[in-house]
């Protein structure tokens, strides 16, 4: 049967080449454009491995347990919490940045591992910028400045003036070299201008029983080790880090409400996955925290333990990293902070 003739061959001439080339080159594209879209939409389809880079118990841990049972909740998908422990967090977190970047292996990172650690750590097998996609910051946990009840300070200024008539006299605690308690305290030193000498712990729980003991006279530390010796009377609250007051202490005034403006020392927490994780598997994770961190139930959870939920988006927790990590070095130069 012969052909019609509106439907025979014609050779390309170079324009329709081009045109041809260019639509197929577009089609490509769009199905290429479309295939982490798919695949955001159908995350997550086995279980996720959420890293704490530190022993079971602490503030890390038990935030990655709560954020972990929420997204078990609304996924149908179990969040294992996996403890890597080692060299102040470096090895879990290192353990995440070289892992399939699938949405399928995250960390919860902190102030040490993201922001500290490139001032303590001279060969950090990661780099907190570009090993990792922020995914969602969690929650902040300020710190607490307490004294013994026989020091004889009752208000910031009482005790910078104390402390600067007896340079070097006064002892402060820490949970050991290069703790968020010892950063926090090294950085009040720098804004007030004191002199304090360092005892370094193993540990918070060590640190706080001698302060009541009265073996050292000053501690910086997380609210959730010492809210319960301050109930008790143990312990004295002199000021929190944050710039606003801490729900759970709310005649407590702030550092910077004593005289020392833009004062922040807070202890952060948030979750962050290998860099290349595709934006839609980010964007998912994000808003699924944020609902969970919005909750009235985990909201008062969190304040019972003395954290403040901090949702937001990405693209600002990673510039709060990158803000930290600039704010720190100099704490830890000046203060000669070393690892144990």
């Amino acid at each position: 049967m012969a052909s019609h003739p509106h439907f025979r061959s014609r050779p390309l001439t170079p324009l329709t080449s081009r045109l041809f080339l260019a639509a197929t080159l577009l089609a490509a594209g769009a199905a290429t454009a479309q295939a982490p879209a798919t695949a955001g939409a159908s995350y997550p389809t086995k279980p996720i491995r959420l890293v704490v880079p530190f022993t079971p118990g602490g503030s890390t841990d038990i935030l990655a347990r709560a954020i972990g049972q929420e997204l078990t909740r609304a996924w149908g998908q179990a969040v294992v919490i996996d403890n890597v422990p080692g060299a102040g967090g470096s090895l879990g977190a290192d353990k995440v940045a070289k892992a399939a970047p699938d949405g399928y292996t995250l960390l919860m990172g902190h102030i040490g591992t993201l922001a500290v650690n490139p001032s303590l750590y001279p060969a950090l097998p990661y780099d907190p910028l570009k090993s990792f996609a922020p995914v969602a910051w969690v929650a902040r946990v300020p710190n607490v400045l307490v004294v013994n009840p026989q020091v004889a300070a009752r208000s910031v200024k009482e005790l910078v003036a104390l402390a600067k008539s007896r340079p070097g006299q006064l002892n402060y605690g820490s949970g050991g070299n290069g703790s968020a308690a010892n950063l926090a305290t090294e950085y009040f030193k720098l804004q007030t201008g004191t002199s304090l000498l360092h005892i370094p712990y193993r540990g918070t729980a060590p640190a706080v029983n001698d302060l009541i003991g009265g073996q050292i006279q000053v501690l910086f530390t997380g609210a959730p080790a010492v809210l319960g010796p301050i109930k008790n009377g143990q312990l004295r609250a002199i000021a929190v880090s944050s710039p606003q007051r801490l729900p759970a202490l709310p005649d407590l005034p702030t550092v910077a409400e004593a005289g020392y403006r833009d004062f922040e020392a807070d202890q952060w927490y948030g979750v962050v996955a290998p860099a290349g994780t595709p934006r839609e598997i980010v964007a998912r994770l994000n808003a699924q925290i944020n609902l969970s961190l919005n909750s009235a139930e985990l909201k008062t959870r969190l304040n019972n333990e003395g954290a403040v939920a901090t949702p937001t988006t990405p693209e600002a927790f990673g510039k709060h990293i990158a803000s930290e990590i600039a704010r720190w070095k100099p704490v830890i130069q000046s203060g000669r902070v070393k690892t144990d």
